[in-house]
């Protein structure tokens, strides 16, 4: 498990409980900042106008994700989740001017919920899929896969729509073929880590009509069978890119610019698995800070007439 900095899970102690919406805004960009991550990257394209309640969202998205994936004991992890979700709801049960004395994220995070009308279903899907972690570590069907994919990465793409104020049921279809690529690339990336971790996220029955031994999954060799499971599970996360490709010009400007980067960073990570002809294990595929500066370059200048996903 990766390590954590302790202020991404809790506030500095000794302290007074309740924080400024200026200290609570600081905290959040901090956060988001110092990350480089498709969401942020795409971020940087925001408006000015909302940038804030971008980074509101993602360190709400981020320190979730580190209480399921940083914490050793399972119990511990899942009693922080169960907390975070209590912290959440009071953002929607509480007076308006009752603010919360737990978390800069929800003091952040508040009025961004009610400047956006932004329902709680996609923060508490994220939790579900969060805690999924902790509890299952493989999928047997492809169908359970993209169970999981519908509520750790889809609610993501919603939240976005809903800051965009674009959410409606087919820009949130599209944006989720856009999000379940992306995280099906990231699976593809990180066989080999993933095993490490005792999680396989490639199901069990692609495994099984490829022959290959699950056990194998966390080998520095891949045989010829491993490698063409990869190929079979890169296309089908392509695929995913191509379908959500029209979102792009059913958005305000920004946004396409920002799903175009994102996609494109996906694509990219899936280019770079076929160049290493699908051998994740020996070396760990990445994309080259040059293609990811020109990835940046192309959504900023992009027509609107809208990009190529290439």
């Amino acid at each position: 498990m990766r390590r954590l900095r302790p202020h991404r899970l809790q506030p500095p102690r000794n302290r007074r409980s309740m924080y400024t919406l200026g200290e609570a805004h600081r905290w959040t960009r901090r956060l988001a900042l110092s990350h480089y991550e498709n969401f942020v990257v795409g971020g940087l394209l925001t408006p000015r106008r909302l940038r804030q309640d971008y980074y509101n969202l993602y360190a709400y998205c981020r320190t979730a994700d580190d209480l399921a994936d940083a914490i050793e004991d399972d119990a511990e992890s899942l009693g922080r989740l169960d907390q975070w979700e209590r912290w959440l709801l009071e953002c929607y049960s509480e007076p308006a001017d009752a603010g919360t004395k737990t978390h800069p994220v929800f003091v952040a995070l508040r009025p961004t919920i009610e400047r956006f009308r932004i329902p709680r279903e996609p923060f508490l899907a994220l939790l579900s899929a969060f805690r999924q972690d902790r509890q299952v570590q493989q999928y047997a069907t492809f169908a359970e896969l993209h169970g999981y994919c519908r509520r750790s990465a889809n609610p993501v793409g919603h939240l976005v729509l809903y800051l965009a104020e674009s959410f409606d049921a087919e820009r949130a279809r599209l944006a989720d073929e856009i999000c379940t690529g992306l995280q099906l690339a990231n699976f593809c990336q990180d066989v080999r880590r993933d095993a490490e971790l005792g999680r396989v996220y490639l199901p069990a029955e692609d495994l099984a009509r490829f022959g290959v031994d699950p056990a194998r999954l966390g080998d520095a060799r891949a045989s010829g069978r491993m490698c063409e499971l990869l190929r079979f599970e890169v296309e089908r996360a392509e695929a995913f890119f191509h379908r959500g490709r029209p979102l792009v010009d059913r958005v305000p400007r920004w946004l396409g610019r920002d799903v175009s980067l994102i996609a494109a960073g996906g694509l990219a990570t899936l280019r770079a698995i076929r160049r290493a002809d699908y051998d994740v294990w020996r070396r760990r595929p990445t994309v080259s800070r040059w293609t990811q500066a020109t990835m940046m370059l192309r959504a900023m200048v992009r027509s609107t007439h809208g990009d190529r996903l290439e």
